[in-house]
Protein backbone atom coordinates (compact mmCIF):
# COMPACT_ATOMS: atom_id res chain seq x y z
CA UNK A 1 0.00 0.00 0.00
CA UNK A 2 0.97 3.54 -0.76
CA UNK A 3 2.28 5.49 2.26
CA UNK A 4 0.92 8.60 3.60
CA UNK A 5 4.07 10.74 2.73
CA UNK A 6 3.83 9.28 -1.09
CA UNK A 7 0.21 10.58 -1.02
CA UNK A 8 0.82 13.83 0.30
CA UNK A 9 3.45 14.46 -2.44
CA UNK A 10 0.67 13.67 -4.77
CA UNK A 11 -0.99 16.79 -3.45
CA UNK A 12 1.70 19.04 -5.44
CA UNK A 13 1.84 17.24 -8.89
CA UNK A 14 -0.31 18.62 -11.66
CA UNK A 15 -3.07 16.67 -13.07
CA UNK A 16 -5.60 19.47 -14.74
CA UNK A 17 -6.21 16.82 -17.48
CA UNK A 18 -8.46 14.88 -14.59
CA UNK A 19 -11.57 14.30 -14.08
CA UNK A 20 -12.99 16.53 -11.26
CA UNK A 21 -15.33 15.37 -8.05
CA UNK A 22 -16.63 17.53 -5.36
CA UNK A 23 -15.96 15.97 -2.40
CA UNK A 24 -17.23 17.08 1.48
CA UNK A 25 -15.18 15.55 4.33
CA UNK A 26 -17.27 16.20 7.76
CA UNK A 27 -15.70 14.84 11.30
CA UNK A 28 -15.86 15.16 14.95
CA UNK A 29 -12.25 15.21 15.31
CA UNK A 30 -9.24 16.66 13.32
CA UNK A 31 -9.58 15.47 10.00
CA UNK A 32 -6.68 17.38 8.20
CA UNK A 33 -4.27 13.96 7.62
CA UNK A 34 -7.46 12.47 6.20
CA UNK A 35 -8.24 15.35 4.00
CA UNK A 36 -4.77 15.02 2.48
CA UNK A 37 -4.95 11.01 2.30
CA UNK A 38 -8.50 11.05 0.47
CA UNK A 39 -6.86 13.83 -2.14
CA UNK A 40 -3.63 12.00 -2.46
CA UNK A 41 -5.53 8.60 -3.10
CA UNK A 42 -7.61 10.19 -5.81
CA UNK A 43 -4.72 11.04 -7.60
CA UNK A 44 -3.92 7.49 -7.88
CA UNK A 45 -7.25 6.65 -8.63
CA UNK A 46 -6.73 9.64 -11.69
CA UNK A 47 -9.76 11.85 -10.04
CA UNK A 48 -9.14 15.81 -9.24
CA UNK A 49 -10.51 15.71 -6.13
CA UNK A 50 -11.72 19.22 -5.03
CA UNK A 51 -11.72 19.02 -1.65
CA UNK A 52 -14.14 20.63 1.06
CA UNK A 53 -12.84 20.29 4.74
CA UNK A 54 -15.43 21.50 6.92
CA UNK A 55 -13.84 22.82 10.37
CA UNK A 56 -13.62 20.33 13.32
CA UNK A 57 -16.05 18.91 15.23
CA UNK A 58 -18.81 20.64 13.01
CA UNK A 59 -20.85 17.74 11.68
CA UNK A 60 -24.46 18.62 12.83
CA UNK A 61 -24.12 22.33 11.90
CA UNK A 62 -22.86 21.69 8.42
CA UNK A 63 -25.80 18.98 7.72
CA UNK A 64 -28.55 20.94 10.18
CA UNK A 65 -28.18 24.43 8.48
CA UNK A 66 -29.37 24.74 5.36
CA UNK A 67 -26.77 28.03 4.53
CA UNK A 68 -23.81 26.07 5.73
CA UNK A 69 -20.77 25.76 3.59
CA UNK A 70 -21.19 22.55 3.04
CA UNK A 71 -25.02 22.60 1.21
CA UNK A 72 -23.49 26.08 -1.21
CA UNK A 73 -20.56 23.69 -1.65
CA UNK A 74 -22.74 21.06 -3.16
CA UNK A 75 -20.50 18.21 -3.00
CA UNK A 76 -20.90 15.24 -5.29
CA UNK A 77 -19.38 13.00 -2.01
CA UNK A 78 -20.09 13.82 1.21
CA UNK A 79 -17.66 11.66 3.49
CA UNK A 80 -19.09 11.49 7.12
CA UNK A 81 -16.67 10.62 10.15
CA UNK A 82 -18.41 10.32 13.18
CA UNK A 83 -15.37 8.55 15.36
CA UNK A 84 -16.02 6.03 17.97
CA UNK A 85 -14.16 8.07 20.60
CA UNK A 86 -16.68 10.78 20.57
CA UNK A 87 -19.81 8.56 20.81
CA UNK A 88 -17.62 7.15 23.88
CA UNK A 89 -17.58 10.15 25.24
CA UNK A 90 -21.30 10.69 24.44
CA UNK A 91 -22.12 7.74 26.21
CA UNK A 92 -20.17 8.14 29.35
CA UNK A 93 -22.02 11.28 30.69
CA UNK A 94 -25.52 10.04 29.34
CA UNK A 95 -27.44 8.77 31.99
CA UNK A 96 -27.37 4.84 32.74
CA UNK A 97 -31.23 4.45 31.68
CA UNK A 98 -30.76 6.48 28.72
CA UNK A 99 -27.71 4.65 27.35
CA UNK A 100 -29.24 2.17 25.89
CA UNK A 101 -30.53 4.56 23.65
CA UNK A 102 -27.29 5.63 22.21
CA UNK A 103 -27.37 3.53 18.96
CA UNK A 104 -30.89 4.92 17.98
CA UNK A 105 -30.12 8.08 18.51
CA UNK A 106 -27.02 8.18 16.27
CA UNK A 107 -29.17 6.08 14.04
CA UNK A 108 -32.26 9.59 14.10
CA UNK A 109 -29.39 11.72 12.96
CA UNK A 110 -27.84 9.45 10.00
CA UNK A 111 -31.74 9.26 8.93
CA UNK A 112 -31.67 13.44 9.04
CA UNK A 113 -28.37 13.22 7.44
CA UNK A 114 -29.38 11.16 4.24
CA UNK A 115 -32.52 13.86 4.01
CA UNK A 116 -30.82 16.87 4.15
CA UNK A 117 -27.47 16.16 1.84
CA UNK A 118 -27.81 15.65 -1.96
CA UNK A 119 -25.84 13.91 -3.81
CA UNK A 120 -23.91 10.58 -2.47
CA UNK A 121 -22.85 10.00 1.38
CA UNK A 122 -20.45 7.83 2.01
CA UNK A 123 -20.42 6.82 6.00
CA UNK A 124 -17.78 5.43 8.07
CA UNK A 125 -18.73 2.77 10.96
CA UNK A 126 -17.59 2.09 13.89
CA UNK A 127 -14.34 0.22 14.79
CA UNK A 128 -14.96 -1.34 18.37
CA UNK A 129 -13.07 -0.07 21.57
CA UNK A 130 -13.50 -2.20 24.22
CA UNK A 131 -13.83 -0.42 27.37
CA UNK A 132 -13.93 -3.63 29.55
CA UNK A 133 -16.23 -2.18 31.38
CA UNK A 134 -18.63 -5.89 31.82
CA UNK A 135 -16.03 -7.98 29.95
CA UNK A 136 -17.52 -10.52 27.36
CA UNK A 137 -20.65 -10.38 29.36
CA UNK A 138 -21.01 -6.69 27.50
CA UNK A 139 -23.20 -9.27 24.77
CA UNK A 140 -25.83 -9.99 27.47
CA UNK A 141 -26.71 -6.40 28.27
CA UNK A 142 -28.13 -4.02 26.03
CA UNK A 143 -26.99 -0.58 27.48
CA UNK A 144 -23.64 -2.04 27.49
CA UNK A 145 -20.87 0.31 25.18
CA UNK A 146 -20.00 -2.94 23.13
CA UNK A 147 -23.89 -3.76 22.90
CA UNK A 148 -24.64 -0.29 21.21
CA UNK A 149 -21.53 0.06 19.35
CA UNK A 150 -22.50 -3.39 17.51
CA UNK A 151 -26.05 -2.84 17.31
CA UNK A 152 -25.04 0.47 15.46
CA UNK A 153 -22.87 -0.91 13.07
CA UNK A 154 -25.45 -3.45 12.33
CA UNK A 155 -28.54 -0.99 12.00
CA UNK A 156 -26.42 1.37 9.38
CA UNK A 157 -26.24 -2.17 6.69
CA UNK A 158 -30.40 -2.09 7.58
CA UNK A 159 -30.17 1.82 6.84
CA UNK A 160 -27.71 1.95 3.33
CA UNK A 161 -30.20 -0.62 2.26
CA UNK A 162 -33.50 1.94 2.89
CA UNK A 163 -30.99 4.75 1.31
CA UNK A 164 -29.90 3.97 -2.35
CA UNK A 165 -27.42 7.26 -2.06
CA UNK A 166 -26.07 5.85 1.65
CA UNK A 167 -22.42 3.96 1.51
CA UNK A 168 -21.03 2.54 4.59
CA UNK A 169 -17.11 2.39 4.25
CA UNK A 170 -16.18 -0.32 6.61
CA UNK A 171 -13.50 1.07 8.51
CA UNK A 172 -14.40 -1.40 11.55
CA UNK A 173 -13.03 -4.35 8.81
CA UNK A 174 -9.86 -2.48 8.62
CA UNK A 175 -9.48 -2.65 12.20
CA UNK A 176 -10.63 -6.52 12.41
CA UNK A 177 -7.66 -6.75 9.46
CA UNK A 178 -5.10 -5.13 11.23
CA UNK A 179 -5.84 -4.64 14.94
CA UNK A 180 -6.53 -1.19 17.06
CA UNK A 181 -2.61 -1.11 18.08
CA UNK A 182 -2.49 -0.47 14.16
CA UNK A 183 -5.62 1.71 13.75
CA UNK A 184 -5.46 4.03 16.70
CA UNK A 185 -1.89 5.96 18.61
CA UNK A 186 -2.49 7.46 21.19
CA UNK A 187 0.35 9.41 20.95
CA UNK A 188 -1.07 11.35 17.76
CA UNK A 189 -4.77 11.35 19.60
CA UNK A 190 -3.57 12.72 22.93
CA UNK A 191 -1.96 15.75 20.74
CA UNK A 192 -3.71 16.55 17.36
CA UNK A 193 -7.61 14.87 18.12
CA UNK A 194 -6.83 12.49 14.88
CA UNK A 195 -7.80 9.26 15.77
CA UNK A 196 -6.44 7.68 12.59
CA UNK A 197 -2.91 6.37 12.60
CA UNK A 198 -0.44 7.33 9.71
CA UNK A 199 0.10 3.67 8.88
CA UNK A 200 -3.89 3.16 8.44
CA UNK A 201 -4.36 6.55 6.78
CA UNK A 202 -3.88 5.21 2.74
CA UNK A 203 -6.06 2.37 3.48
CA UNK A 204 -8.85 4.87 4.84
CA UNK A 205 -8.53 6.61 1.57
CA UNK A 206 -8.30 3.55 -0.23
CA UNK A 207 -11.61 2.37 0.76
CA UNK A 208 -13.07 5.34 0.21
CA UNK A 209 -12.06 5.87 -3.07
CA UNK A 210 -12.69 2.39 -3.95
CA UNK A 211 -16.32 2.95 -3.23
CA UNK A 212 -16.40 6.39 -5.46
CA UNK A 213 -14.83 4.32 -8.25
CA UNK A 214 -17.38 1.89 -8.29
CA UNK A 215 -20.00 4.40 -8.32
CA UNK A 216 -18.53 6.40 -11.25
CA UNK A 217 -18.38 2.68 -13.10
CA UNK A 218 -14.88 1.74 -12.56
CA UNK A 219 -14.77 -1.50 -11.05
CA UNK A 220 -13.12 -4.75 -11.60
CA UNK A 221 -15.66 -6.79 -13.79
CA UNK A 222 -13.50 -10.06 -14.29
CA UNK A 223 -10.93 -12.19 -12.34
CA UNK A 224 -8.39 -14.36 -14.57
CA UNK A 225 -6.55 -17.11 -13.40
CA UNK A 226 -3.98 -18.91 -13.25
CA UNK A 227 -3.93 -22.86 -12.74
CA UNK A 228 -0.77 -24.62 -11.53
CA UNK A 229 0.20 -23.49 -8.19
CA UNK A 230 -2.49 -20.89 -7.96
CA UNK A 231 -6.05 -22.41 -8.36
CA UNK A 232 -4.72 -25.29 -6.93
CA UNK A 233 -0.85 -26.80 -5.86
CA UNK A 234 0.77 -28.54 -8.10
CA UNK A 235 1.65 -29.18 -12.01
CA UNK A 236 -1.33 -30.99 -13.36
CA UNK A 237 0.63 -32.18 -16.32
CA UNK A 238 3.48 -33.71 -14.39
CA UNK A 239 1.28 -34.83 -11.21
CA UNK A 240 -1.79 -36.09 -12.87
CA UNK A 241 -5.39 -34.56 -11.81
CA UNK A 242 -5.99 -37.19 -9.49
CA UNK A 243 -2.40 -35.88 -7.52
CA UNK A 244 -2.77 -32.14 -7.05
CA UNK A 245 -2.75 -30.28 -4.19
CA UNK A 246 -6.58 -29.42 -3.05
CA UNK A 247 -9.32 -30.57 -0.24
CA UNK A 248 -9.97 -30.04 2.98
CA UNK A 249 -7.54 -32.55 4.67
CA UNK A 250 -3.72 -31.52 6.59
CA UNK A 251 -1.36 -29.83 4.61
CA UNK A 252 -1.58 -26.90 1.64
CA UNK A 253 -4.42 -28.12 -0.29
CA UNK A 254 -6.58 -26.66 2.32
CA UNK A 255 -5.39 -22.79 0.97
CA UNK A 256 -6.21 -23.92 -2.21
CA UNK A 257 -9.27 -25.11 -1.54
CA UNK A 258 -10.52 -21.94 0.78
CA UNK A 259 -8.59 -19.99 -2.26
CA UNK A 260 -11.01 -21.71 -5.01
CA UNK A 261 -14.36 -21.05 -2.26
CA UNK A 262 -13.36 -17.33 -2.46
CA UNK A 263 -13.47 -17.68 -6.21
CA UNK A 264 -16.75 -19.11 -6.28
CA UNK A 265 -18.36 -16.66 -3.99
CA UNK A 266 -16.73 -13.96 -6.71
CA UNK A 267 -18.98 -15.57 -9.64
CA UNK A 268 -21.62 -15.80 -7.63
CA UNK A 269 -21.99 -12.14 -6.94
CA UNK A 270 -21.46 -11.84 -10.90
CA UNK A 271 -17.54 -11.30 -11.02
CA UNK A 272 -16.62 -12.85 -14.62
CA UNK A 273 -13.85 -15.87 -14.14
CA UNK A 274 -11.83 -16.76 -16.93
CA UNK A 275 -8.83 -19.27 -16.88
CA UNK A 276 -5.12 -18.27 -18.31
CA UNK A 277 -2.91 -21.20 -18.17
CA UNK A 278 0.13 -22.52 -19.98
CA UNK A 279 -1.21 -26.29 -20.28
CA UNK A 280 -2.52 -28.70 -22.59
CA UNK A 281 -6.07 -27.97 -22.54
CA UNK A 282 -7.35 -31.09 -21.80
CA UNK A 283 -5.10 -31.45 -18.92
CA UNK A 284 -5.44 -28.52 -17.73
CA UNK A 285 -9.65 -29.14 -17.89
CA UNK A 286 -9.42 -32.01 -16.55
CA UNK A 287 -9.40 -31.58 -12.23
CA UNK A 288 -12.59 -29.16 -12.78
CA UNK A 289 -13.94 -32.18 -14.90
CA UNK A 290 -12.60 -35.38 -12.19
CA UNK A 291 -11.47 -34.91 -9.63
CA UNK A 292 -13.88 -34.16 -6.77
CA UNK A 293 -12.41 -32.47 -4.11
CA UNK A 294 -12.23 -29.03 -6.96
CA UNK A 295 -14.83 -26.40 -5.33
CA UNK A 296 -14.32 -24.75 -9.14
CA UNK A 297 -15.83 -26.93 -11.64
CA UNK A 298 -16.14 -25.93 -15.34
CA UNK A 299 -19.72 -24.54 -14.87
CA UNK A 300 -17.86 -21.56 -13.17
CA UNK A 301 -15.36 -20.60 -15.73
CA UNK A 302 -16.72 -17.70 -18.00
CA UNK A 303 -13.82 -18.31 -20.84
CA UNK A 304 -10.73 -21.32 -20.77
CA UNK A 305 -8.10 -20.89 -22.53
CA UNK A 306 -5.28 -23.36 -22.06
CA UNK A 307 -2.45 -23.64 -24.53
CA UNK A 308 1.51 -22.70 -24.53
CA UNK A 309 1.21 -19.14 -26.26
CA UNK A 310 2.52 -15.87 -24.05
CA UNK A 311 -0.38 -14.69 -21.53
CA UNK A 312 -0.41 -11.28 -22.46
CA UNK A 313 -2.10 -12.83 -26.10
CA UNK A 314 -4.33 -14.78 -24.20
CA UNK A 315 -5.29 -11.82 -21.82
CA UNK A 316 -6.13 -10.24 -24.90
CA UNK A 317 -8.25 -12.94 -26.57
CA UNK A 318 -9.69 -13.48 -23.57
CA UNK A 319 -10.86 -9.85 -23.54
CA UNK A 320 -11.86 -9.79 -27.09
CA UNK A 321 -14.20 -12.31 -25.77
CA UNK A 322 -15.68 -10.25 -22.74
CA UNK A 323 -15.71 -7.32 -24.74
CA UNK A 324 -14.95 -5.47 -21.46
CA UNK A 325 -12.32 -2.98 -20.54
CA UNK A 326 -8.43 -4.16 -19.83
CA UNK A 327 -8.58 -1.85 -16.70
CA UNK A 328 -11.52 -4.04 -15.18
CA UNK A 329 -9.96 -7.41 -15.27
CA UNK A 330 -7.67 -8.73 -12.61
CA UNK A 331 -5.41 -11.43 -13.03
CA UNK A 332 -3.58 -13.91 -10.63
CA UNK A 333 -0.71 -15.42 -10.75
CA UNK A 334 1.65 -17.52 -8.53
CA UNK A 335 5.13 -17.16 -10.86
CA UNK A 336 6.76 -13.49 -11.06
CA UNK A 337 8.17 -13.76 -14.36
CA UNK A 338 4.43 -14.24 -15.45
CA UNK A 339 3.42 -11.25 -13.70
CA UNK A 340 5.49 -9.07 -14.90
CA UNK A 341 5.15 -9.90 -18.72
CA UNK A 342 1.65 -9.47 -18.55
CA UNK A 343 2.18 -6.35 -16.69
CA UNK A 344 4.65 -4.56 -19.48
CA UNK A 345 2.33 -6.08 -22.23
CA UNK A 346 -1.18 -5.21 -21.03
CA UNK A 347 -0.29 -2.29 -18.54
CA UNK A 348 -4.30 -1.46 -17.55
CA UNK A 349 -4.87 -5.02 -15.77
CA UNK A 350 -4.10 -5.45 -12.41
CA UNK A 351 -1.99 -7.85 -11.58
CA UNK A 352 -1.43 -8.68 -7.56
CA UNK A 353 2.08 -9.40 -6.10
CA UNK A 354 1.14 -13.32 -4.62
CA UNK A 355 2.89 -13.96 -2.08
CA UNK A 356 5.25 -16.87 -2.22
CA UNK A 357 3.08 -18.80 0.32
CA UNK A 358 -0.11 -20.14 -1.14
CA UNK A 359 -1.21 -19.92 2.58
CA UNK A 360 -1.44 -16.18 2.22
CA UNK A 361 -2.92 -15.58 -0.65
CA UNK A 362 -6.57 -14.82 0.44
CA UNK A 363 -5.47 -12.95 3.13
CA UNK A 364 -3.35 -10.59 1.12
CA UNK A 365 -6.25 -10.68 -1.45
CA UNK A 366 -9.02 -9.34 1.51
CA UNK A 367 -6.52 -6.17 1.88
CA UNK A 368 -6.64 -5.17 -1.40
CA UNK A 369 -10.62 -4.50 -1.41
CA UNK A 370 -10.37 -5.64 -5.64
CA UNK A 371 -13.70 -6.71 -5.86
CA UNK A 372 -15.53 -3.25 -4.92
CA UNK A 373 -18.97 -2.28 -5.97
CA UNK A 374 -21.82 -0.14 -5.65
CA UNK A 375 -24.99 -2.20 -6.64
CA UNK A 376 -26.09 -5.87 -6.47
CA UNK A 377 -28.64 -7.95 -8.02
CA UNK A 378 -29.73 -11.28 -8.39
CA UNK A 379 -29.16 -10.92 -12.11
CA UNK A 380 -25.77 -10.57 -11.63
CA UNK A 381 -25.21 -14.28 -10.56
CA UNK A 382 -26.52 -15.20 -14.01
CA UNK A 383 -23.43 -13.40 -15.60
CA UNK A 384 -21.11 -16.39 -15.89
CA UNK A 385 -24.06 -18.32 -17.98
CA UNK A 386 -24.41 -15.47 -19.96
CA UNK A 387 -21.03 -15.60 -21.19
CA UNK A 388 -21.03 -19.05 -21.77
CA UNK A 389 -23.87 -18.95 -24.02
CA UNK A 390 -21.79 -15.98 -26.00
CA UNK A 391 -19.64 -18.17 -26.55
CA UNK A 392 -22.03 -20.56 -28.39
CA UNK A 393 -23.48 -17.92 -30.22
CA UNK A 394 -19.93 -17.02 -31.66
CA UNK A 395 -19.21 -20.60 -32.42
CA UNK A 396 -22.64 -20.71 -34.20
CA UNK A 397 -21.55 -17.59 -36.44
CA UNK A 398 -18.65 -19.14 -37.78
CA UNK A 399 -21.03 -21.66 -40.16
CA UNK A 400 -23.25 -18.74 -41.75
CA UNK A 401 -21.40 -16.88 -44.24
CA UNK A 402 -24.14 -14.18 -44.35
CA UNK A 403 -24.81 -11.96 -41.03
CA UNK A 404 -28.25 -11.61 -41.42
CA UNK A 405 -29.01 -15.01 -41.88
CA UNK A 406 -27.25 -15.57 -38.52
CA UNK A 407 -29.08 -12.90 -37.27
CA UNK A 408 -32.66 -14.48 -38.30
CA UNK A 409 -31.47 -18.15 -36.78
CA UNK A 410 -31.22 -16.15 -33.44
CA UNK A 411 -34.81 -15.84 -33.19
CA UNK A 412 -34.22 -12.99 -30.93
CA UNK A 413 -37.02 -11.48 -28.92
CA UNK A 414 -37.59 -8.03 -26.47
CA UNK A 415 -39.20 -6.91 -24.10
CA UNK A 416 -39.36 -3.20 -23.85
CA UNK A 417 -41.05 -1.48 -21.29
CA UNK A 418 -40.53 2.15 -18.77
CA UNK A 419 -39.17 1.86 -15.58
CA UNK A 420 -40.99 0.03 -12.79
CA UNK A 421 -39.74 -0.92 -9.14
CA UNK A 422 -38.86 -4.47 -10.91
CA UNK A 423 -36.75 -3.00 -13.17
CA UNK A 424 -35.18 -0.03 -10.96
CA UNK A 425 -32.34 -2.20 -9.45
CA UNK A 426 -31.02 -3.25 -12.68
CA UNK A 427 -31.85 -0.07 -14.10
CA UNK A 428 -29.35 1.33 -11.94
CA UNK A 429 -26.86 -0.81 -12.22
CA UNK A 430 -26.37 -0.88 -15.65
CA UNK A 431 -25.86 2.69 -15.57
CA UNK A 432 -23.27 2.59 -12.98
CA UNK A 433 -21.49 -0.38 -14.71
CA UNK A 434 -21.40 0.54 -18.63
CA UNK A 435 -18.72 2.21 -20.03
CA UNK A 436 -17.79 1.84 -23.29
CA UNK A 437 -21.82 1.65 -25.20
CA UNK A 438 -22.67 4.78 -23.47
CA UNK A 439 -23.24 7.97 -25.13
CA UNK A 440 -23.15 10.67 -22.36
CA UNK A 441 -22.02 8.52 -19.21
CA UNK A 442 -24.41 9.74 -16.52
CA UNK A 443 -24.41 7.73 -14.31
CA UNK A 444 -27.92 7.35 -11.65
CA UNK A 445 -29.18 5.98 -8.13
CA UNK A 446 -31.62 3.44 -8.06
CA UNK A 447 -33.89 6.58 -6.05
CA UNK A 448 -32.99 8.73 -8.89
CA UNK A 449 -34.47 6.12 -11.38
CA UNK A 450 -37.18 5.65 -9.49
CA UNK A 451 -38.23 9.57 -10.03
CA UNK A 452 -37.37 9.46 -13.27
CA UNK A 453 -39.85 6.87 -13.64
CA UNK A 454 -42.64 8.96 -12.11
CA UNK A 455 -41.80 12.39 -14.10
CA UNK A 456 -43.71 13.37 -16.89
CA UNK A 457 -40.98 15.56 -18.47
CA UNK A 458 -39.15 12.46 -19.36
CA UNK A 459 -39.60 9.06 -21.34
CA UNK A 460 -37.81 5.68 -20.12
CA UNK A 461 -37.37 2.68 -21.78
CA UNK A 462 -35.98 -0.59 -20.68
CA UNK A 463 -35.17 -3.58 -23.19
CA UNK A 464 -34.37 -7.21 -22.66
CA UNK A 465 -32.94 -9.63 -24.92
CA UNK A 466 -33.44 -12.60 -25.25
CA UNK A 467 -33.00 -15.46 -28.54
CA UNK A 468 -32.57 -19.11 -28.78
CA UNK A 469 -29.63 -20.06 -26.75
CA UNK A 470 -30.80 -17.86 -23.74
CA UNK A 471 -31.67 -14.67 -21.89
CA UNK A 472 -29.65 -11.74 -21.78
CA UNK A 473 -31.73 -9.67 -19.60
CA UNK A 474 -31.65 -6.01 -19.22
CA UNK A 475 -29.17 -5.02 -22.08
CA UNK A 476 -29.87 -1.64 -22.59
CA UNK A 477 -31.44 2.23 -21.23
CA UNK A 478 -33.11 5.07 -22.90
CA UNK A 479 -34.01 8.15 -20.93
CA UNK A 480 -35.40 10.81 -23.09
CA UNK A 481 -36.21 14.40 -22.13
CA UNK A 482 -39.01 16.38 -23.35
CA UNK A 483 -37.45 19.78 -24.40
CA UNK A 484 -40.95 21.04 -25.79
CA UNK A 485 -43.68 20.06 -27.54
CA UNK A 486 -41.60 19.10 -30.75
CA UNK A 487 -38.42 18.00 -29.58
CA UNK A 488 -36.92 14.88 -27.98
CA UNK A 489 -33.32 14.80 -26.02
CA UNK A 490 -31.66 11.60 -25.44
CA UNK A 491 -30.00 12.20 -22.42
CA UNK A 492 -29.16 8.62 -21.51
CA UNK A 493 -28.44 5.87 -24.21
CA UNK A 494 -26.47 2.98 -22.89
CA UNK A 495 -26.30 -0.56 -23.48
CA UNK A 496 -24.09 -3.59 -22.66
CA UNK A 497 -21.32 -4.66 -24.89
CA UNK A 498 -22.31 -8.12 -24.49
CA UNK A 499 -25.22 -7.68 -27.44
CA UNK A 500 -22.91 -5.91 -29.56
CA UNK A 501 -23.80 -6.52 -33.46
CA UNK A 502 -27.33 -8.17 -32.79
CA UNK A 503 -29.23 -4.62 -34.59
CA UNK A 504 -30.15 -3.53 -31.15
CA UNK A 505 -28.94 -0.30 -31.75
CA UNK A 506 -31.47 -0.36 -34.89
CA UNK A 507 -34.28 -2.01 -33.12
CA UNK A 508 -33.82 0.82 -29.86
CA UNK A 509 -34.08 3.58 -32.60
CA UNK A 510 -37.17 1.98 -34.28
CA UNK A 511 -38.65 2.34 -30.77
CA UNK A 512 -37.74 5.72 -30.00
CA UNK A 513 -39.09 7.11 -33.05
CA UNK A 514 -42.02 4.99 -32.95
CA UNK A 515 -42.59 6.85 -29.83
CA UNK A 516 -42.11 10.42 -31.27
CA UNK A 517 -44.37 9.70 -34.20
CA UNK A 518 -47.14 8.96 -31.73
CA UNK A 519 -46.82 11.54 -29.69
CA UNK A 520 -46.45 14.64 -32.31
CA UNK A 521 -42.42 15.33 -31.80
CA UNK A 522 -40.64 16.01 -34.79
CA UNK A 523 -36.50 16.35 -33.55
CA UNK A 524 -34.23 13.91 -31.56
CA UNK A 525 -31.56 15.16 -30.40
CA UNK A 526 -28.72 13.09 -29.45
CA UNK A 527 -25.40 14.15 -27.77
CA UNK A 528 -21.98 12.19 -27.59
CA UNK A 529 -20.12 13.04 -24.18
CA UNK A 530 -16.41 11.63 -25.05
CA UNK A 531 -15.03 9.65 -21.92
CA UNK A 532 -11.84 7.58 -21.91
CA UNK A 533 -13.83 4.43 -22.37
CA UNK A 534 -16.50 5.75 -24.99
CA UNK A 535 -14.91 6.04 -28.12
CA UNK A 536 -16.55 3.04 -29.70
CA UNK A 537 -19.87 5.22 -29.68
CA UNK A 538 -18.45 8.40 -31.43
CA UNK A 539 -19.64 7.99 -34.82
CA UNK A 540 -23.25 6.41 -33.34
CA UNK A 541 -25.31 8.93 -34.19
CA UNK A 542 -24.25 9.70 -37.66
CA UNK A 543 -24.67 5.96 -38.55
CA UNK A 544 -27.64 5.50 -37.65
CA UNK A 545 -28.49 8.88 -39.85
CA UNK A 546 -28.59 11.68 -37.75
CA UNK A 547 -27.17 15.03 -38.60
CA UNK A 548 -24.30 16.60 -36.95
CA UNK A 549 -25.71 20.60 -35.28
CA UNK A 550 -23.61 23.36 -35.36
CA UNK A 551 -22.79 25.96 -32.77
CA UNK A 552 -22.79 23.47 -30.29
CA UNK A 553 -20.56 23.40 -27.59
CA UNK A 554 -20.17 20.05 -27.59
CA UNK A 555 -20.99 17.18 -30.20
CA UNK A 556 -24.72 16.70 -30.85
CA UNK A 557 -27.05 15.45 -33.32
CA UNK A 558 -30.25 15.58 -34.56
CA UNK A 559 -32.94 13.13 -36.48
CA UNK A 560 -35.89 14.56 -38.11
CA UNK A 561 -38.79 12.13 -36.98
CA UNK A 562 -41.10 12.87 -40.12
CA UNK A 563 -38.34 11.56 -43.14
CA UNK A 564 -37.17 8.42 -40.54
CA UNK A 565 -37.63 5.02 -42.05
CA UNK A 566 -37.18 1.90 -39.54
CA UNK A 567 -34.14 0.36 -40.26
CA UNK A 568 -33.80 -3.50 -40.53
CA UNK A 569 -33.05 -5.64 -37.61
CA UNK A 570 -33.98 -9.16 -36.93
CA UNK A 571 -35.65 -8.53 -33.21
CA UNK A 572 -39.52 -8.94 -32.70
CA UNK A 573 -41.08 -7.05 -29.67
CA UNK A 574 -42.21 -9.64 -27.27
Amino acid sequence: MITFKELKRNLKKEYPTLPVKKVALLGDVATQFLAVSVKGMGYERNYNIDLFEAEFNQVERQVMDPTSDLHEFGADYTIVFQTTHKLLEKYSIMSPSAQVNLAEDRLDFVRTLCNSVKGRIIYYNYPEIEDTVFGSYANKVPSSFTYQVRKLNFELMNLAQENPNLFICDIAGLQNKFGRDVMFDSNIYVSTEMVLSLDVLPYVASRTLDIISAIEGKFKKCLILDLDNTTWGGIVGDDGWENIQVGHGLGIGVAFSEFQQWVKKLKNRGVIIAVCSKNDEDKAKAPFEKNPEMVLKMEDIAVFVANWDNKADNIRMIQGILNIGFDSMVFLDDNPFERNMVRENVPEITVPELPEDPGGYLEYLYSLNLFETASYSNADADRTLQYQVENQRVSLLKSFTNEADFLKSLDMLSDVKGFDSLNTVRVAQLTQRSNQFNLRTVRYTEAEIEALGKDDEYVNFSFTLSDKFGDNGLICVIILKKLDNETLFIESWLMSCRVLKRGMENFTLNTIVGYAKDNGFKRIVGEYLPTAKNQMVEAHYPKLGFNKLAAKETMQFELDVNTYQNKECYITNK
